[in-house]
């Protein structure tokens, strides 16, 4: 490792398709330092913001070879993975991986190990502590034992937009005004922001050599989780919550609980749950010795939900579809997200067959709204602008800045477009007042056969109860609204193109 701190290391990252791993990698470029990113499937990474200046190789933490080839020429080796919720034997897989992951980094000559753990309990034994907790302190063990030196960073609550412990706090707090709660919401825990998280993570790249330890990071509050749940409550301005709670709710009954009301699945909610049984508050905040906090930092509660919420609103959740769609799309959850990220995702998928090229059809696609319409039941579609507006919303009045040329940012409606691959992809965000995130895809396509096809995708993400209710209300009339939307497009992209200004005309 280079001396020189204005010199940028090299910095070898497992698990950057993941939570964590995902939102690392641009913060170390950021700071000058060269990235190279070790994933089973190099694919799920070329989409990423940063894919173009980092190096990505094929490989797997339990496979030594190629863990060999991924840690040569590295100065820092960065181990963010872990086996929860990949079946009964993932403290094997973990303790196995580890093991190899810290034997090919002294092999290499890797000059620090940074391993991101999980907060224990002080004064409870390893019996005790949940199959998870148990397995990430051993991996922190293995890790400190594997003659590199290694920064342990041991923290309880993560708290950031799409991390699974936000989402389980969101669900639980926004869908249950009053709500029967295991006893461990009266475990005293002590969150912290993710963006702290990933400071101590970039800082810890140039500890001293000398310094091979554990430290326990966490935010400035120490709370209940109940506690936890009434300030989002506050911060997220709804009414507040009746909590009860009840001794009978045991771990593994808790997570179907936490599984039936958030979107957190039960293999992933059961070992947060588990983790919650014991009290973990840190013990010592020696990191800062090497990692001074600035000032303000670290971040509190509130202002780690605030942020958090604020991500979730601007749909900028860096892990998950709605962050995607910023650059990429709602459409299908990030290949670095777990199936819950971001929450509950309801859509309406339409595809048929059309009698036209699939250049008649984009132009069809990226002319629509405005003056040409939306290809399906006009007094529907005004009628929501007129209620739009009602309750302050945009409305349908802004129309469109080109009749049949749309570019990313531009205003459409009600809606605004978010994503635009020419020739094939529309995707529209939505603007007007929804009690949740909607989003419209439109997609010209070929199929093997040469023949054109329209897809078609309405995605809502729900807030809260009343989010779920109004899918639920206005699905039936998905199949007049979506339905002949679909099959108008395709309609009016099988029409000779008219003389004149305008490229077609729209059936409606």
């Amino acid at each position: 490792m280079s001396d020189d701190a204005g010199t940028g290391l090299r910095c070898l990252v497992t698990g950057a398709t993941g939570y964590i791993g995902g939102r690392l990698v641009p913060e170390l470029l950021s700071e000058g330092h060269r990235v190279r990113c070790l994933a089973r499937s190099p694919d799920r990474l070329r989409d990423h913001p940063w894919a173009d200046r980092a190096e990505v190789v094929r490989g797997d933490v339990t496979d030594a070879d190629s863990v060999r080839e991924a840690m040569r020429g590295m100065d820092v080796a960065y181990y963010l993975v872990h086996a929860m919720g990949t079946g009964g034997d993932f403290e094997r897989t973990d303790r196995e991986a580890a093991r190899i992951f810290g034997e090919q980094a002294r092999a290499a000559g890797v000059r620090r190990i940074v391993y991101l753990g999980g907060l224990t309990p002080a004064g409870v034994p390893a019996r005790e502590l949940s199959p998870h907790l148990r397995s990430r302190a051993e991996v922190g063990r293995i890790l400190l034992e594997s003659g590199v030196p290694t920064t342990v960073l041991r923290a309880a609550v993560i708290i950031g937009s799409g991390s699974a412990s936000f989402e389980m706090l969101r669900y639980l707090t926004e869908r249950l005004p009053v709500m029967v709660t295991p006893s461990w919401v009266h475990t005293r825990i002590q969150p912290i922001g993710v963006r702290d998280v990933l400071r101590y993570l970039v800082g810890s790249a140039r500890m001293p050599d000398d310094v091979s330890r554990a430290f326990d990071i966490g935010g400035p509050d120490v709370l209940t989780y109940r506690e936890m749940m009434r300030r989002y409550a506050s911060i997220a301005g709804l009414p507040p919550r009746l909590i009860v709670s009840v001794p009978v709710l045991t771990p593994r009954l808790s997570s179907h609980w936490v599984g039936l009301v958030t979107p957190v699945p039960r293999s992933i909610a059961r070992p947060l749950t588990e983790s919650l049984r014991h009290e973990v508050v840190c013990h010592e905040h020696d990191i800062a010795r090497y990692v001074p906090d600035p000032p303000g930092r670290p971040i509190g509660l509130d202002e780690a939900v605030e942020l958090a919420l604020q991500r979730v609103q601007d749909a900028q959740v860096v892990t998950r579809w709605s962050s995607a769609s910023v650059s990429g799309a709602p459409s299908d959850p990030l290949p670095t997200d777990p199936d819950w990220a971001g929450g509950s995702l309801y859509t309406d998928h339409r595809e048929l067959a059309v009698d036209a090229s699939q250049k008649a059809l984009w132009r069809v696609v990226e002319g629509i709204g405005g003056d040409n319409g939306w290809y399906s039941f006009p007094l529907a579609w005004a009628v929501r602008g007129w209620l739009d507006r009602l309750v302050g919303g945009v409305g349908l009045r802004r129309g469109r800045r080109d009749a049949a040329r749309l570019r990313v940012g531009d205003s459409l409606d009600f809606w605004r477009v978010e994503e635009i691959e020419p020739g094939h992809l529309l995707r529209l965000r939505a603007e007007m007042r929804l009690p949740g995130l909607a989003w419209l895809e439109m997609y010209a396509e070929t199929d093997d056969r040469g023949r054109t096809r329209y897809r078609q995708r309405a995605l809502f993400h729900p807030r809260g109860l009343l989010g779920h209710a109004y899918w639920w209300s206005v699905s039936p009339f998905h199949a007049l609204v979506f339905g002949g939307m679909a099959r108008n497009i395709a309609k009016a992209a099988a029409q000779p193109v008219p003389a004149g200004p305008r490229e077609h005309t729209p059936a409606r």
